[in-house]
């Protein structure tokens, strides 16, 4: 199909809310929201400290344990895509309700589950409910005032972070005197309860924001290719970067992807327009989550945890003390952080203050490359981090997610946004994980440098940013 004919029938319908809701709406609309994409955080960072459990119980290798966490972040990546974009054809509520539903399926599979197969059909349905943070976010831009969505949007961007740093807490806690099967009880009964709050308080849309039909052959391969590139990262990671597995895998994702750029230039109804990935109001958006999450994300949550808990040249900590230390204050701060940011990228625009918060994450990472055995210089670094990071970064880039996104696909943009934290989070570990891996202060110091290039990267690709024309 010609272009012309392409923009024709792609059109957007009419705007799917009745205008901004305010007061005790606005409330109630946030904390429904914020219950969504909490059932998914908890999935995402509660079951963790119950995997040794699950080995033991299911009779599974550490190895095959892991896929407990990677297939769950893998379908998270797809289902974000697909049913963000999928909204913008059936409506914001209905598929919100519908990811809620699978995900609750998941979850019932999960705390009956008999065997690790059967686990793992469950996190794999568990999954959709990464598509909960994007619907939020589109939710959100189409239903409150400019002034209110900024905040809002950090509100449900600060829950990314984790739950203020205890979901992990609590997860152990119920896998050791519950087992692991209360956990997944507990998300379920959050799970349901965001249903009925989504149910009864999300307003219905007038109309859905696109007419036509869903892209699923440019959906099926931008999946392939995602599923490649995660798993060449982790085969990379693991084996080797030259190995034939990574290099095969990487191909495929580099074959999918390109079949992916030939479909949507023939689809009427594209996934999101070629045009549109061409332009500065998009690609700089997913390069430069993709890269920070790359650069910050691996020194939060490995390389620093690495040396924490390293007892010939780290601070030989347990890791209920490194993740007390290194992990909770930034998660913490970043509640209150992301709020803030939200409040002041409406007032002092959302570009300008992603470019600061990358400045001052560089200089927080410089700091820790400086003096990485100083536990107390690392440990105010990374907590200064939670305001850097948690707080201008990643509510900034959520944001220009949602208000950079093409008119005709207004959720096509935050779902492969979204796509890209799974990606840049797994690259940025796979990257340093050779140097990090090897426990010596060289190997720490060269891991971290790394860190601090690619956010420097991360700043580059931000320049490139062009606000979307209204």
């Amino acid at each position: 199909m010609n272009t012309e004919s392409a923009e024709a029938d792609s059109s957007p319908a009419e705007h799917p809310a009745t205008g901004p809701v305010q007061g005790s709406k606005a409330v109630a609309l946030v904390t429904t929201l914020l219950l969504g994409v909490i059932a998914y955080q908890l999935n995402a960072s509660m079951v963790t400290p119950a995997l040794p459990e699950m080995a033991r119980e299911l009779d599974g290798s550490v190895g095959d344990i892991s896929q407990v966490s990677s297939l769950f972040f893998l379908a998270g990546a797809v289902a974000g895509v697909v049913f963000s974009r999928l909204s913008d054809f059936t409506g914001r509520k209905k598929m919100l309700l519908a990811v809620l539903a699978v995900t609750a399926v998941g979850t019932l599979l999960c705390a009956l589950a008999p065997s690790l197969p059967v686990l793992l059909t469950g996190r794999v349905l568990q999954g959709a409910s990464s598509a909960a943070f994007q619907l939020a976010y589109v939710i959100l831009n189409e239903r409150l005032s400019t002034k209110l969505f900024g905040t809002a949007l950090g509100v449900i961007t600060a829950i990314n972070g984790g739950v203020g740093g205890l979901d992990g807490y609590l997860g152990g806690l119920l896998s050791d005197h519950l087992g692991f099967r209360s956990i997944f009880v507990a998300i379920l009964l959050v799970g349901i309860a965001a249903m009925v709050c989504v149910a009864a308080l999300i307003p219905a849309d007038v109309k859905p924001a696109t007419t036509g039909r869903m892209d699923w052959w440019g959906s099926g391969a931008l999946s392939i290719a995602l599923v490649c590139i995660t798993y060449g990262v982790s085969n990379g990671s693991a084996e080797g970067w030259p190995r034939p597995a990574t290099l095969g895998y990487l191909a495929a994702a580099a074959l999918a992807f390109t079949l992916f750029l030939a479909v949507e230039q023939r689809t009427a109804t594209p996934l999101i327009a070629v045009k549109h990935l061409r332009s500065r109001q998009v690609w700089p958006v997913i390069a430069t989550t993709v890269i920070v999450l790359s650069g910050v994300f691996a020194v939060i949550n490995f390389t620093v945890v690495i040396i924490s808990q390293n007892t010939d040249t780290g601070y030989g900590l347990s890791a209920s003390q490194s993740a007390l230390l290194y992990l909770t204050p930034a998660a913490v701060i970043g509640i209150f952080a992301a709020p803030l940011s939200g409040w002041l990228a409406t007032r002092a625009g959302w570009i300008p203050v992603l470019r600061a918060g990358l400045v001052l994450c560089t200089a927080a990472l410089i700091v820790i490359a400086l003096a990485p055995h100083n536990r107390w210089i690392v440990f105010t670094a990374v907590a200064a981090l939670g305001i850097f990071y948690n707080g201008l970064v990643l509510t900034t880039v959520n944001g220009l997610g949602v208000i950079q996104s093409p008119k005709e696909a207004p959720a096509a943009l935050p779902g492969l946004n979204g796509a890209a934290f799974g990606i840049g989070a797994s690259l940025g570990i796979g990257i340093v994980a050779p140097f990090a891996a090897r426990g010596t202060t060289g190997g720490y110091t060269t891991a971290l440098w790394i860190s601090v290039g690619i956010t420097v990267l991360a700043l580059a690709a931000s320049l490139c940013i062009k606000p979307r024309e209204e």
